[in-house]
């Protein structure tokens, strides 16, 4: 038992032996084979940095830089009208507007396309009676427009900066000729007089009970439209004539309050019967639409088919030169007839620019008879006008007064919207120098 147990104590230890010269010659190949790969691996990570590098390199050359992102175009600018500022049909736009002759007489009224009015004029005639001038961009629908009255020749020189087509029934022949015969001047002219122009068949008669007959003549679209193509004028505006910018209007949403002038003064309530005694025009505020809303003789001046009431957005009181003249030679000398004369293309006359319940004083500038009539204020810097209807009142610089809030505004007060002097005196009424002699008419 003892040997047998040696004999198996033996074989362990030989079997023992034989596992450990294994192991030990295993792991000298493993040795060795872990310092190879130790010596050649920082060449596999040295080529690898070398391609990383590489392919960087060429990834730069080859990936293309980014483009950079364009700018958003600006919105194109959209068609304007140059009588209000605001949008308007581009074909619309392109049409020549009328520059009507409306009267002003108790009896004429209501009448008929003051709605379609964007820019309206009020000066002096004879007598102490004024006239209206309305300039209509949007008329050829209008079914009836009237009734219509003489011309002075200074409206003409004021219309001509909208190249517009003339509409008038007739007017001092000897006066008016001279202008209204020019081959740049397009009218249509309901007496049919040789100096003035033909009528073009534009007219017809609505008598009224009660009425004077020069308050009778009507036209309309069609009529005018056709009279246009008999005469051979052109429907469209004419590039030499035509320029489609008069006023410097706000942006769309925004409202000039005039509150970047420190002398701006309230003016709510605009009375101009101190320069038109007999038509006593006046215009009052409304701050809710920032309308100012025009009165005749004390009651609202309308449209005859809408009902509307005239309302504007801005209004000019323009004083200007004048003289009684002879005839339209446009020599600046008195003259024995009671035809005025206003001297509407000339610089450093001034007046004063009402909008949005307030007001302030500006000068104008006119250089000739198509230039946009420019104003400015005391800065010299040209007035920003808010979108909208504009009401132009002319009046004589050394004699026409005015009432804003209740304030009395002189001829004398040129250069200040200040309160009035207590010693100023009232302005001269035009019987004190009128010449004796009362003008003919072709057409009252």
């Amino acid at each position: 038992m003892r040997k047998r147990s040696l004999c198996v104590l033996t074989v362990a230890a030989l079997a023992m032996s034989a596992a450990l010269t294994g192991c030990g010659g295993s792991t000298s190949a493993q040795t060795q084979q872990e310092t190879t790969v130790e010596t050649e691996k920082p060449a596999e990570e040295t080529a690898s940095a070398d391609t990383t590098v590489i392919d960087a390199a060429t990834e730069a050359i080859s990936k293309p830089e980014p483009e950079p992102i364009p700018e958003p175009e600006p919105e194109p600018e959209l068609p304007r009208s140059p009588l209000t500022g605001k949008v308007m049909d581009e074909e619309l736009l392109k049409q020549r507007p009328l520059a009507f002759m409306f009267p002003i007489n108790k009896q004429a009224q209501p009448q008929y396309g003051l709605d379609r009015v964007d820019v309206f004029y009020e000066i002096m005639e004879e007598g102490n009676m004024s006239r209206q001038m309305g300039i209509m961009q949007d008329w050829q629908d209008l079914e009836r427009i009237g009734n219509v009255r003489s011309i002075r020749s200074y409206f003409v020189y004021e219309a001509l900066e909208w190249d517009p087509i003339i509409i008038h029934f007739g007017g001092p022949s000897d006066y008016t000729g001279e202008i209204l015969s020019r081959e740049d001047v397009d009218n249509i002219n309901g007496t049919g007089h040789p100096s003035m122009g033909p009528d073009y068949g534009a007219f017809y008669r609505i008598p009224h009970d009660g009425v004077a007959i020069e308050h009778t003549a009507y036209t309309d679209a069609e009529r005018i439209l056709d009279a246009i193509d008999e005469a051979g004028f052109e429907k469209e505006h004419r590039e030499e004539y035509y320029h489609d910018k008069h006023f410097t209007f706000t942006k769309d949403g925004e409202i000039n309050d005039l509150s970047q002038y420190p002398d701006a003064v309230d003016a709510t309530e605009v009375d101009m019967a101190g320069s038109f005694p007999v038509t006593q025009s006046a215009l009052y505020y409304d701050p809710e639409d920032h309308l100012y809303y025009k009165t005749l003789y004390g009651d609202d001046q309308c449209d005859a088919v809408t009902g509307e009431q005239m309302a504007f957005t801005n209004i000019f009181i323009q004083r200007a030169e004048w003289v009684y003249a002879n005839n339209d030679s446009r020599e600046w000398e008195d003259g024995t007839h009671g035809y005025l004369w206003f001297r509407i293309e000339d610089p450093g006359y001034d007046g004063f620019y009402i909008t949005n319940g307030k007001m302030i004083h500006v000068t104008w500038n006119k250089e000739d008879d198509y230039e946009p009539t420019l104003f400015y204020d005391d800065n010299g810097n040209e007035i920003t006008v808010n979108q909208g209807r504009s009401m132009i009142f002319i009046i004589r610089d050394d004699r026409d007064d005015f009432d804003i809030d209740g304030i009395t505004y002189y001829p004398d007060d040129h250069a200040t919207i200040t309160a009035p002097r207590e010693d100023a005196s009232e302005g001269s009424t035009e019987e004190d120098t009128a010449p004796a002699e009362e003008p003919e008419f072709e057409e009252m």
